[in-house]
């Protein structure tokens, strides 16, 4: 059998991309797009039978992408997150979209754990006052985490995790997810969101919920930890929240527009920590990353079920041309 034609969308360089996926022996032929924009991607389409997604969401497979690539049989997303590409004309054409589920849960939970202990312990502004010479040691009022009330927006493997490690605290953890559950953990998103001392928003973004977490309607002096997408939560009212003085503080790995615009009111609020999208990246959940992508390429080009299908489609991959279409 002649091999896969593999269509790699990740910014990385060719020969890189090509070492990654050297484990797939001859069975794929690796290509990539003659540039990192929309005309290229479109370019290299039609001949691509699998694709290997872009984690940065900078191509996209949307409608008419999936119009483009009448031979495309799998996609495989290097990540959590999907964003940009159309499930549903996926679905529609036939073509499952699977990701990497699990693969970065501890080092996300992990972040959201470290960044809500730097809120309340008051570490950065402890830093910043020590290195200008200050010692306020009862001016900084520092909270205890233990015995808080914590409320985790999502429940995948990143909402799990992280409920495992606040529990592990002390906290009191109630969580929420989009299909309702008989748990005595599952509680209704506007009370969570108004009664817990730190929200943690772990959910994927989705036209369902973006802009699902108001900060206004948070309790006073509330923390907001957001490691999932800067569009689920309201930016807009985030910064209205603190500037009132509302909030207690923030914690951001991710934001509306990245990197974060220079002239962004983020940049200048007190209480804020601000992150690079980077709450995922460690080289153990890179690991899992690329051992799952691999994984699931391999069991695609031999024709066994892959791990992750989001869209619905049948998780078995079904080449749909054994020889050009044109022919």
């Amino acid at each position: 059998m002649s091999p896969w034609n593999l269509l790699a969308l990740p910014p990385l360089p060719e020969e890189l991309m090509r070492r990654l996926l050297a484990p797939l022996g001859d069975r794929v032929e690796v290509r990539v797009p003659a540039a990192r924009d929309r005309e290229a991607l479109l370019a290299a389409l039609p001949e691509a039978e699998i694709v290997l997604g872009d984690w940065t969401g900078t191509l996209a497979l949307d409608a008419e992408a999936v119009r483009a690539a009448p031979r495309l049989s799998f996609v495989q997303q290097p990540s959590v997150g999907v964003d940009g590409h159309d499930l549903d004309a996926l679905a529609a054409a036939g073509v499952p979209l699977a990701n990497t589920p699990g693969v970065s849960a501890v080092a996300v939970s992990e972040w959201c754990l470290a960044a809500t202990l730097s809120l309340s312990r008051k570490l950065a502004a402890a830093d910043a006052a020590v290195r200008a010479g200050e010692w306020p040691q009862q001016g900084l009022q520092p909270h205890e985490l233990r015995g808080r009330r914590v409320g985790v927006v999502g429940y995948g493997p990143i909402g799990v995790t992280c409920a495992e490690m606040f529990r592990a605290l002390g906290c009191h953890v109630s969580y929420w997810t989009r299909t309702p559950r008989k748990d005595p953990g599952f509680e209704d998103l506007d009370s969570l969101v108004s009664s817990s001392d730190v929200v943690v928003v772990v959910i994927a973004l989705s036209d369902e919920t973006r802009a699902l977490v108001d900060p206004r309607g948070m309790k006073e002096g509330a923390l907001l930890v957001n490691a999932a997408r800067g569009g689920v939560v309201d930016q807009r009212a985030l910064v209205d929240a603190l500037r009132a003085g509302r909030l207690g503080g923030a914690a951001l790995d991710v934001f509306e527009v990245e990197p974060l615009p220079s002239d962004d009111p983020l940049r200048e609020l007190p209480n804020v920590l601000l992150s690079p999208h980077v709450a995922g990246v460690t080289p153990e959940a890179t690991s899992r990353l690329l051992t799952a992508t691999l994984d699931n390429l391999a069991a695609a080009v031999d024709g066994r079920e892959v791990d992750g299908v989001l869209n619905g489609v049948s998780s078995t991959i079904y080449r749909k041309f054994t020889q050009s279409p044109t022919t």
